[in-house]
């Protein structure tokens, strides 16, 4: 925007900003005009945070949203389930060629 930091100084401190000026640094800053209007420390902060975790930046305040071992848990019953259909499909083959084997025996 070509603003010394005593201007943007000034700005950080009005009460209000033209709205034209007020589009120009949502644009600059890539965020919705609504939420410079409705800005707070935390929601500053989650919109931070949720911004640098879902751009792929390092985050390290990352907080896990599941337990890890609920996940192995279920990635062993998916593996347990994948081996039984396999089993079952190897024994349906074997009993259809030993049917085949008694077909041709006659």
């Amino acid at each position: 925007m070509g603003l010394s930091q005593q201007a943007i100084s000034q700005l950080e401190q009005r009460e209000s900003i033209d709205p034209k000026l007020l589009e120009q640094v949502a644009k600059i800053l890539k965020v919705p005009v609504e939420a410079i209007k409705g800005f707070n420390d935390e929601a500053a902060v989650n919109f931070i945070s949720n911004t640098f975790h879902h751009s792929g930046l390092f985050n390290r305040y990352c907080t896990l949203n599941f337990n890890p071992l609920d996940k192995y848990v279920e990635l062993v019953d998916k593996n347990e389930k994948l081996y039984a259909a396999l089993l079952k499909e190897k024994d349906e083959k074997i009993a259809l060629l030993e049917r085949l084997a008694g077909e041709k025996k006659k």
